[in-house]
């Protein structure tokens, strides 16, 4: 367990609820927390960037899914409507204040963004205060097929809720980074995706059975991969693999796709609640996805 992980396991805090019990249809989570996951305490505070929601319609949503209601967190302007869509895929944290704070960003962009809770049937992983935990007992049971039907849901749920689910974004972090992949891949609509630090490969199973390595070829939208040169999980060599795999595909959208690399900079360099936040890339990276986003149709 390196610094960085230790730092962020190293104290509990009581903003974030036990699970609530699971409902009939099935959902282990039914309601989102507040504050941020217990395993990212204690929080830089002096760093963490918190957007308001004056000027935003800014809240909790329930998605219906086949087995019930998800809970979400939605953002948006407050006037207005047919906004470009934006799905926001969480970290392995969930949908805490982070991942709202960053559906407040982009609804003062003029999006409307959602992020589901995409571990909800599984249990609740800002109730666990270790890394370790949370990997175990929540995110490796959670299936691609599910995650990509629910994301499917949270699409319709915005097309019939003030939506313009023709101007299809997704972007997502860490784990939220390798689904943007896959969802560029499953969903015909998805005009363009910006991936932060997803892994690119890894060994399949039956929950994970394919990986964005995989699906290079068969993009649906072109993804931005923002990535730093210094992530120990996520090595140059499956960066430079994933460049290659895209350059060479006769898929347009994938051959349209990129990644760019911040040589310096670690895991996680977008979370400005963490130890691994790195200014520079961080808005950097914002720019570049903001650019993206409007080059292909997102806007």
């Amino acid at each position: 367990m390196n610094a960085e992980t230790d730092a962020l396991t190293a104290e509990l805090n009581s903003l974030v609820p036990p699970a609530l019990p699971m409902n009939r249809r099935g959902f282990l989570v039914t309601a989102l927390g507040a504050g941020f996951a217990l395993a990212v305490q204690p929080v830089a505070a002096q760093t963490a960037i918190t957007t308001d929601s004056t000027g935003l319609t800014a809240g909790e949503i329930q998605v219906p899914t086949a087995d019930g209601n998800m809970p979400a967190y939605r953002a948006q302007p407050a006037q207005g409507s047919n906004f470009p869509v934006i799905l926001v895929v969480q970290e392995i944290f969930g949908v805490h204040e982070y991942i709202k704070d960053t559906c407040r960003r982009l609804a003062r962009l003029g999006y409307q963004a959602i992020a589901p809770e995409l571990y909800a049937r599984q249990g609740d992983p800002r109730q666990y205060s270790e890394i370790p935990e949370i990997l175990s007992k929540v995110v490796s049971k959670v299936p691609d097929s599910q995650v990509m039907t629910d994301l499917d849901a949270t699409v319709a749920w915005a097309q019939a809720n003030g939506g313009d689910t023709q101007r299809l974004g997704i972007t997502g972090f860490c784990w939220g980074g390798r689904i943007t992949w896959l969802y560029a891949a499953h969903n015909p609509k998805v005009k363009a995706g910006v991936a932060w630090y997803g892994r690119l490969t890894n060994p399949v199973n039956d929950m994970t059975p394919r990986h964005p390595l995989d699906v290079a070829d068969k993009l649906n939208g072109p993804v931005l991969g923002l990535y730093g040169g210094q992530d120990a999980g996520i090595p140059n060599d499956t960066v430079e693999k994933m460049q290659a795999a895209l350059a060479q595909s006769d898929n347009p959208s994938s051959k349209a796709s990129a990644i760019h690399l911040y040589p310096d900079a670690p895991h996680a360099f977008h979370a400005d609640y963490r130890p691994s936040y790195r200014k520079e890339p961080a808005e950097d990276g914002w720019k570049r996805m903001q650019d993206w986003f409007r080059k292909h149709g997102v806007a």
